[in-house]
């Protein structure tokens, strides 16, 4: 019964850990842009960048963003799985855990007339998503 209790405790940690890691991956812009973006095409297909990553209602320099993209946000994603990437061209693909990150963006997407207008006005997908459901 230890080895039980023992076996949760470091699985629950672990999920928390993981949920953790889905969280500050989608707490900048660029980053939830490129998943949308990612969810957006073929499971096997690449993404251009940096335009996959600009936000289509504030749109960024895409030279500063490039290199944010290169130093910054795309190996975040990377050393937790979520995509996969490559400088020359600059793309990326899904990783091997981004159907982690995926769910998420999918459940916002579906409950998109459920969220406070506060969370949706000026964010053009979950407008789209709203528009569609209606």
């Amino acid at each position: 019964m230890v080895h039980h209790a023992n076996f949760h405790f470091e699985n629950g940690k672990q999920v928390i850990e993981r949920w953790d890691q889905i969280f500050r991956a989608i707490s900048a812009e660029p980053r939830r842009q490129l998943v949308v973006s990612l969810l957006d095409h073929p499971p096997d297909e690449s993404v251009p960048l940096p335009e996959s990553a600009i936000s289509p209602t504030v749109p960024s320099d895409p030279k500063e963003l490039r290199t944010e993209l290169v130093y910054k946000h795309l190996p975040m994603l990377t050393e937790i799985g979520l995509v996969r990437w490559d400088s020359d061209p600059l793309v990326a693909s899904r990783g091997p855990r981004f159907d982690e990150v995926a769910i998420v963006f999918d459940a916002l997407h579906a409950r998109a007339t459920e969220i406070p207008d506060s969370l949706v006005i000026g964010y053009q997908r979950l407008e789209e998503e709203r528009q569609e459901a209606l």
